[in-house]
């Protein structure tokens, strides 16, 4: 009996359970993304030294959001939690165009690996509310996204603070992960 009643609540509200990545440089907005989504607010945070995990649901998926420390002596290790994952949530400060060469090398750096082959790819093209910072196209170009191959990926334009664009690439990572786009 417990069995067919777990069968029907899956049915109608969903368990499918995606492993998401969110990395980018230090300073970045990732762990502000991730308390926005999870709680709808912001939240004060700290550099993340080691990782935040929190539980995400959104339009009957239950995201699994693995947000990993961005400084330089940390990224090494985002590899050791790559196993397993579906999506990456690739977070770029748009004001910091000064380390937007190092963005674009940890990030095909990370996708080379053979663990994330087949993990979309969702850049949020963070801090837009800031006056210096640069369009969606500037990062897109910049990071060489265009040259992707064999990966579905998008960019949108975010501000964490504001909540601008997080549900727009939720959205796009809905619908890739379960075939309707």
């Amino acid at each position: 009996m417990g069995l067919m009643l777990s069968k029907v609540w899956t049915s109608l509200v969903g368990s499918k359970e995606i492993r998401v990545l969110i990395l980018g440089l230090d300073n970045a907005g990732k762990t502000t993304i991730l308390y926005k989504l999870h709680m709808g607010e912001v939240v004060t945070t700290v550099p993340t030294i080691g990782f935040n995990v929190e539980t995400v649901q959104y339009k009957n998926l239950r995201f699994q959001v693995w947000d990993l420390g961005g400084q330089t002596s940390i990224r090494p290790y985002w590899r050791c939690y790559y196993q397993n994952t579906n999506a990456i949530i690739y977070v770029v400060d748009s004001a910091d165009s000064e380390r937007m060469g190092i963005s674009k090398q940890e990030l095909v750096t990370m996708l080379e690996e053979e663990e994330l082959k087949d993990a979309a790819l969702v850049v949020f093209a963070n801090k837009q509310d800031l006056p210096n910072a640069l369009k969606q196209e500037q990062i897109a170009e910049q990071l060489g996204l265009a040259g992707l191959k064999n990966r579905q990926w998008a960019i949108f334009k975010t501000s964490a603070i504001k909540g601008d664009g997080l549900y727009d690439g939720l959205d796009w990572l809905v619908n890739t992960l379960t075939g309707q786009s």
